[in-house]
Order: C-alpha cells, then sequence, then structure tokens
C-alpha cells in the first residue's frame, strides 16, 4: 500500500512537472519582433524640428506620422503560410508603437512578410472597437464611418494652405476609392523562425515616398487631402513605402 502511494504521488509530480514545462514552452515559443524604422530618404524622421524636401525642392517639417498595420502573413518556403490577424497602430509619437510583437509562430524557414496599409472592408463596417482600433487614438472619421488609413501632417512654405500646414488624412475602402495597399516584402535570406530564439526583422518606413512614385506631389496644389480626392493618388504613393533593412536569425 505504502509502495502504491509513493508510486501515485511521483506520476502526480511527474505529470505536474510536464505540465509546468509545457506551459513553460508555450509562453517562449516562436517569437517575433517587427521594428519600424521611420526616415524621410536617409534621414531620420524628427517631428517639428528638421526641414525635409521633396522631389520639387519644396522644403516641409513633419508634425505627425502615424498608421494602421494589418493582416500580416508570414509565408514558408515551402508555400505555407501563418497569418496573424491583428491591427497595429504604428506611431511616429510612440516609440513603443514601432516595435510590433507576435508570438506563437510556427517554427520554419520563411521566405517573405505581406502586410497591408490600412484597415479592411469588414474592420470598416464593425462600429466601434477596441485596442489599436478604437477612437480614442484619432484615427477614426467622425463625419463619416471608417477609419484613417494614415495620416501625416506639417508644414511647408509652399503650403497655401491657412498657416502653411499641409494635412494627409488617408482612408477609404470602396471601389473607386480604396486606400488599402498590400505590402509584400522578400527575405534576402530565409527568416529562421524558433522556439530556441526570437527573431526580429527591421523595416524602413520611408516617409518621402509619400511625396513622390507614381506622382510627386505639389504642396503648392495639393496640400490637404481629407477626403476622396486626391486620396488615392497618395495611397498609390505611400505603397512602396516599405523596404527591409536588415533580417536577422
Amino acid at each position: 500500500m505504502f509502495l502504491l502511494k509513493k508510486n501515485i504521488s511521483i506520476i502526480l509530480f511527474i505529470a505536474v512537472l510536464m505540465a509546468a514545462m509545457s506551459f513553460i514552452n508555450a509562453s517562449e515559443k516562436s517569437k517575433l519582433s517587427i521594428q519600424f524604422h521611420h526616415m524621410v530618404g536617409s534621414k531620420l524622421l524628427k517631428l517639428d524640428s528638421v526641414f525635409y524636401e521633396n522631389e520639387l525642392n519644396q522644403s516641409f517639417t513633419i508634425s505627425k506620422f502615424k498608421y494602421y498595420i494589418g493582416n500580416i502573413q508570414l509565408k514558408k518556403k515551402n508555400g505555407t503560410s501563418f497569418n496573424y490577424n491583428t491591427y497595429f497602430l504604428v506611431n511616429e509619437e510612440e516609440e513603443l508603437s514601432k516595435q510590433i510583437e507576435l508570438n506563437n509562430i510556427p517554427d520554419g524557414e520563411y521566405n517573405s512578410i505581406r502586410f497591408i496599409l490600412g484597415v479592411d472592408s469588414s474592420h470598416n463596417c464593425s462600429g466601434i472597437q477596441t485596442g489599436a482600433l478604437d477612437p480614442i487614438n484619432a484615427m477614426f472619421w467622425a463625419w463619416n464611418t471608417g477609419y484613417i488609413f494614415l495620416k501625416l501632417d506639417g508644414s511647408s512654405p509652399a503650403s497655401n494652405s491657412p498657416k502653411n500646414i499641409f494635412e494627409f488624412h488617408i482612408g477609404g475602402y470602396k471601389q473607386p476609392n480604396n486606400c488599402i495597399r498590400e505590402i509584400n516584402l522578400n527575405f534576402s535570406n530565409p527568416l529562421i523562425i524558433s522556439s530556441t530564439n526570437k527573431s526580429t526583422i527591421h523595416i524602413k518606413t520611408d516617409v518621402i515616398e509619400i511625396f513622390k512614385t507614381p506622382i510627386s506631389i505639389d504642396l503648392s496644389k495639393i496640400s490637404s487631402v481629407t477626403n476622396h480626392q486626391y486620396s488615392t493618388t497618395i495611397a498609390n504613393n505611400y505603397a512602396d513605402m516599405f523596404s527591409l533593412i536588415t533580417d536577422e536569425k
């Protein structure tokens, strides 16, 4: 009887230990950090303090820059993919927002990352939400149900708007004014996701691209975009403002 109780105690101890180890492993499994680095060409973005120039040699400063990232997809070497259906608001004024943490990613080698800049139709039509999509973040239009995908505010001597400001508040998910843009970035070397280490990728967000390619933005003519007019022009420009700086294993 004593031996039976002892054996039962040992079995229970082993079971508890294995459960604890399983919990630890699950909490540490497969993490990826995505770090966004805001630049204006070759210069680091600094709010309200540095003058930059667009392709037309028009100088400007930036006072606000933030945008939505969502529907992140990591594609494996074998063609399968991992989807992370959460939205993140990346905000230059909040340093921590520029580092996105993804957890519980299946181990393996990944060749590319895909995400959208914007908020898809289902979330635009779901009313007031919480987290990154909470209207408290000042990225939800009061006059028109839906989200602002990207907000870029600043000033320029070239602007004819009051106080020489410029403001690009871009949104809209319906054709022909759909401003959601899909971003696809291929890794130069496979990104290895493993439960034994945390991987990091670095993405450059180049604000200057908002002012060029395919259309050069003349701030003396286009300084305020807060509705459908010119919104897709700006969206087509910001579609290529992301690029990989490095990918670390």
